[in-house]
């Protein structure tokens, strides 16, 4: 059993529980051929952050520490805004990255990374399959609750 699925069992109400497990259902049954991404969740010191883990499997990455091995880099950091990450972020990424070099670098507001409810969870797993898968996935969030950072 999946992370998210063990949270939406936990939802009592009958009519969300099933809305929010199609959608995470939609999203598994996508990925479920598909090769898991290795991703760096790194805070604005380049330190990485496993607070995401969980929701990042069940999206289809794998938490990756090595930047050379990272396909994909979500910046993330707790009360710190993408507009203020913006600023930030250029200082930190380094150009023999892979995920650097290929334009895969994204930066996720910290109120959808602060996600707790399940409603939250399911949101920002769907946020992070874009990042991951993008082209076989689009909720509409970018530009809203994460964006991707071209160099």
């Amino acid at each position: 059993m999946s992370f998210l699925n063990a949270v939406i069992n936990k939802v009592e109400d009958e009519a969300l529980n099933e809305m929010l497990q199609e959608r995470v259902d939609l999203v598994q049954h996508k990925i479920k051929f598909m090769e898991k991404v290795a991703v760096a969740c790194l805070d604005t010191e380049n330190h990485l952050n496993c607070d995401l883990e969980g929701v990042i499997n069940d999206a289809g990455g794998v938490l990756q520490a090595d930047m050379t091995q990272a396909r994909v880099i979500i910046y993330v950091e707790k009360d710190t805004s993408m507009l203020e990450m913006m600023g930030v972020v250029p200082s930190l990424l380094q150009k023999e990255w892979p995920a650097v070099e290929y334009n895969r670098v994204y930066l996720l507001d910290d109120q959808a990374a602060a996600a707790e409810s399940p409603e939250e969870l399911v949101a920002l797993l769907e946020d992070i399959a874009e990042m991951l898968y993008p082209g076989y996935f689009v909720f509409g969030n970018e530009g809203k609750s994460w964006t991707s950072f071209g160099v």
